[in-house]
C-alpha cells in the first residue's frame, strides 16, 4: 500500500450563520493517493468547495473545522499557524479556481506574475523566473510562450487564461492539487482539450489531486476514484469504473440518469430530474439526509440515519436499500414518457412564410473611437478595423419548431440572439416574425411584436429585479403588453407558476429566495406571460447543476407541446441542444457552417467543426474508447479572420488549398442538411465513421421496480 498524500478523517466543517454554528459538511473522510486523481461530485450546496477549501485551510473567517483530521505526508495541517501554512501554500498544495478571469491580476503581466511564484519559493532571479515562466507556458501548451508572457490576462482566451493557471499551479511541483470546477466556464472544445492537458501534467508531476465537479461526463474520462457529496454527506465513495459500472445509491442513480445523452431525444423519454431541493443546515433530516427527494424512500429511511457501510472491496455507499440496487432487484422509477409531434424540417430555401425568418443579417463592430476611425479612414483610403459578429446569416424556423444554434464562445450566437430580439441594432438584413417585419432596435417595435418574442437568459439573477416580488415580475409583462387589469393579470401568474411546477404561495416571495433552478423557472414563466410564438434561450440552463438543467429542459419540452411555441435555443453544449432542438445550426466565426436536423446528427457526413464539437464531449462512460478530436489551435481573432474556409486553420480534415482560398458554398446532404464545406460528402462521411461510432453514451437502468 502507498500512503497516501492527503488524508482527510472524519472532518466535520461548521459555517458560522446569524450566530449559530452548522455542520454544511459532516463525518466526511478521503484518501488521496500520489498520481491519484480524486473526483468529487454533487450539486450546487453540497459542500464541495467547502471540503476542497477546508483540505486547503482556506476556509472563509466564519467557517471552521470543528472536528476531525487533514493530514499532507502524516502531518495535520490543522495544527499549522498561518507562516507555517503559508510556506505549505503555492510549494505543496495549490488550487486551480474556477474563475480564471477573477484569479488572475489584471493589471500584471502574465510573465510577471508567473515569475513571483518561484522568485518566491525558490529565489530565482528575474531573469532566471522568467525564463522558467516561458517553459512553464511551453508545457501547458501554449503557443508562442514568448509573446504571451508580455501580455496582460485580458489579452488572452478563456482557455489561455485557464492554462496559465494551470502552469502557475504546477510551477512548483506541488504535493497536492485541488481543482475546483476548473472547466465549468469554458466552451466543449477548449473544456476537452484543457482536460487532457491535465490528465497528462498531473501523471507527469505524480501530484494527489482532488478534482471538484457536477459533471459526471468529466469524472468519467479523468479521475481514478469518485466520491459522490450530498448535504454535506458521503453518499458513495468507489473507484471510477465501480461506480458507473454499478451506482449503488438513489441520489448517484439520479444524477446519472438526469444527464441529457446523444441520440437521446424529448419525443421520447422525459429526462430523470431529482425532485426538491437541499435541506436546510440548519434543519437537518431525522434519518437518511437524501429521503425527503429519494424515489426509493422507505418509513425506515425516514426514521433511521443508514451507516457509511463497505459494499465490496474499494467502495463504500450509505444506504439502507443498496444492496436490493445491488442485486438488480430495485431501480429507479420510470420517467413518464412524453410524445412530442415531429416539427418540420428547416431548409432555406422553402417558399411559405415561416415562422421566424432571418435574411442576410450582419452586425459588425468597429474598433476604437469612431471620431479617430473616420478620420484615418479618410487618409488612408481603408476601412476601419471591426469584429464580424455576425457575418451573413440567413435562418428560418416553422411554429412549434425548436431550433438548436450551437458553437464556441465568441462564434456570434448570442450576437445573433439580441438582434433577433432587438437588444443590439443590426447592420445589414430583414428578421421577421410571420407578417411583422421587426425594426432593428427594441424600442422601434410595436407591443404586438414584443408580446410574441420574449427572452430567457442565462443567469436569473440578473435578469430578475431583486427588488420586486415574483408576482410583480409576473403581472409587469401582462399588464404593458396585453394591457391586463389587477384580478386578470393575477389569475394567469397563479396559471404560470402552475405551469412551471411551483407553489402559487411564491408570489410573495423575492428573488433572493429561491433557488437558482427556482429562478429560472420564474424567468421561464416570465417569458410565456405574454404566450409568445417565439422564445429566444440563450444559454438558460449552462449554469445549472445536472439534475437542475434535466428538470428545465423538460419544463420546456412540456411548454412547447402545450403552448405550439418555438424556440431558438442557444447553448455550446450539443448534447443538451440535441435533446431539445428539431435542427441545430451550427456556428463559427460568425458564419453558419452547418444546418442539420436532430435525427441526422449522428449519421455522416458532418461539417468537420460539428464533428470536433461532438467528439468533445465528455461521455459519462469511463469504458469508451471512442476516437476523439481536438481542436488544438486557438479561434483566429475575428478582426483578422482567415481567408477561404474560416475553419480551416484548425480544422483536421482539411481538403488542400481550395480551403485556404476559397470560401466555400452550401452543399445539400438531403432532408434539410445543409453542410459549408469543401470536402466531398460521400468521402466525408466515409472519413468520419470512425469518429463518431461510440459516441453516445448509455443511461443507467431505469425501470418501475
Amino acid at each position: 500500500m502507498v500512503a497516501p498524500v492527503l488524508s482527510i478523517e472524519n472532518v466535520t466543517i461548521s459555517y458560522q450563520i446569524e450566530k449559530i454554528w452548522a455542520d454544511v459538511v459532516r463525518d466526511v473522510s478521503l484518501q488521496i493517493g500520489p498520481d491519484q486523481i480524486y473526483g468529487l461530485v454533487g450539486e450546487s450546496g453540497s459542500g464541495k468547495s467547502t471540503l476542497a477549501l477546508a483540505a486547503m485551510r482556506y476556509l472563509a473567517t466564519n467557517g471552521r473545522v470543528s472536528s476531525g483530521k487533514i493530514l499532507l505526508d502524516g502531518e495535520n495541517l490543522l495544527d499549522k499557524s498561518t507562516p507555517e501554512m503559508e510556506h505549505i501554500w503555492g510549494m505543496k498544495m495549490n488550487l486551480v479556481p474556477q474563475d480564471p478571469g477573477g484569479s488572475l491580476n489584471p493589471s500584471i503581466r502574465i510573465g510577471s506574475q508567473l515569475a513571483e511564484i518561484t522568485q518566491h519559493h525558490y529565489k530565482l532571479s528575474r531573469q532566471q523566473a522568467w525564463q522558467r515562466g516561458i517553459e512553464l507556458l511551453r508545457e501547458v501548451r501554449i503557443a508562442d510562450p514568448e509573446r504571451i508572457v508580455n501580455r496582460y490576462p485580458h489579452q488572452l482566451s478563456g482557455g489561455q487564461q485557464q492554462r496559465v493557471l494551470i502552469a502557475m499551479a504546477l510551477s512548483t511541483e506541488p504535493r497536492v492539487l485541488v481543482l475546483d470546477e476548473p472547466t465549468t466556464n469554458l466552451d466543449v472544445t477548449t473544456e476537452a482539450t484543457v482536460l487532457d492537458l491535465f490528465s497528462d501534467l498531473i501523471h507527469k508531476h505524480g501530484s494527489a489531486t482532488l478534482y471538484v465537479t457536477h459533471n459526471l461526463g468529466v469524472v468519467a474520462q479523468l479521475c481514478d476514484r469518485v466520491a459522490v457529496l450530498y448535504a454535506g454527506e458521503i453518499m458513495e465513495d468507489a473507484t471510477v469504473a465501480d461506480l458507473f459500472r454499478q451506482p449503488l445509491h438513489p441520489y448517484t442513480l439520479g444524477l446519472l440518469d438526469a444527464i441529457p445523452r446523444l441520440g437521446q431525444s424529448r419525443s421520447g423519454q422525459n429526462l430523470h430530474s431529482i425532485k426538491g431541493q437541499l435541506p436546510s443546515r440548519t434543519n437537518l433530516p431525522k434519518g437518511c439526509v437524501f429521503a425527503p427527494r429519494c424515489p426509493l424512500v422507505l418509513d425506515l429511511c425516514v426514521e433511521v440515519k443508514p451507516d457509511l457501510v463497505a459494499a465490496g472491496e474499494g467502495r463504500t455507499v450509505k444506504c439502507h436499500r443498496w444492496q436490493e440496487i445491488a442485486n438488480g432487484s430495485l431501480h429507479l422509477p420510470t420517467e413518464a414518457s412524453v410524445s412530442l409531434p415531429v416539427a418540420p424540417h428547416l431548409k432555406l430555401d422553402e417558399t411559405e412564410q415561416p415562422l421566424l425568418n432571418i435574411r442576410d443579417v450582419s452586425k459588425r463592430y468597429e474598433l476604437g473611437s469612431p471620431l479617430l476611425n473616420q478620420i484615418s479612414s479618410a487618409i488612408n483610403g481603408k476601412p476601419p478595423q471591426a469584429v464580424k459578429a455576425v457575418d451573413d446569416i440567413s435562418l428560418k424556423a416553422e411554429r412549434g419548431q425548436t431550433i438548436g444554434l450551437v458553437g464556441e464562445s465568441g462564434s456570434g450566437k448570442t450576437t445573433l440572439a439580441r438582434l433577433v430580439v432587438g437588444l443590439i441594432k443590426r447592420g445589414s438584413g430583414e428578421i421577421d416574425l410571420m407578417d411583422i417585419d421587426l425594426a432593428p432596435n427594441v424600442e422601434a417595435r410595436s407591443d404586438d411584436s414584443l408580446k410574441r418574442l420574449q427572452m430567457v437568459f442565462q443567469n436569473p439573477e440578473e435578469s430578475l429585479n431583486p427588488y420586486q416580488t415574483i408576482g410583480e415580475v409576473l403581472r409587469r409583462p401582462m399588464v404593458t403588453l396585453l394591457h391586463y387589469d389587477r384580478e386578470r393579470a393575477d389569475a394567469k401568474v397563479a396559471e404560470l407558476l402552475r405551469a412551471v411546477r411551483l407553489p402559487e404561495d411564491y408570489v410573495n416571495r423575492f428573488p433572493s429566495e429561491l433557488s437558482g433552478g427556482e429562478k429560472q423557472r420564474i424567468a421561464i414563466a416570465r417569458a410565456f406571460a405574454t404566450d409568445p410564438d417565439l422564445v429566444v434561450c440563450d444559454e438558460a440552463v449552462s449554469a445549472l447543476d445536472v439534475s437542475v438543467q434535466a428538470s428545465i429542459l423538460n419544463l420546456l419540452s412540456e411548454l412547447k407541446q402545450e403552448h405550439d411555441t418555438s424556440y431558438l435555443f442557444i447553448s455550446h453544449d450539443l448534447a443538451v441542444v440535441a435533446y431539445l432542438a428539431d435542427v441545430i445550426a451550427v456556428m463559427y466565426l460568425g458564419q453558419l457552417m452547418e444546418i442539420v436536423p436532430r435525427d441526422q446528427l449522428l449519421s455522416p457526413p458532418l461539417h468537420p467543426y460539428t464533428e470536433a464539437l461532438l467528439s468533445a464531449i465528455p461521455v459519462p462512460d469511463p469504458t469508451s474508447t471512442r476516437e476523439r478530436i481536438r481542436l488544438e489551435a486557438d479561434t483566429p481573432s475575428p478582426v483578422n479572420l482567415p481567408t477561404g474556409c474560416r475553419f480551416h486553420t484548425r480544422c483536421p480534415r482539411k481538403w488542400g488549398p481550395i480551403c485556404e482560398q476559397q470560401e466555400p458554398l452550401w452543399a445539400d446532404a438531403g432532408n434539410g442538411h445543409l453542410i459549408r464545406c469543401h470536402y466531398p460528402l460521400d468521402e466525408l462521411a466515409a472519413a468520419q465513421a470512425a469518429s463518431l461510432a461510440g459516441i453516445t453514451g448509455q443511461n443507467p437502468k431505469t425501470e418501475q421496480p
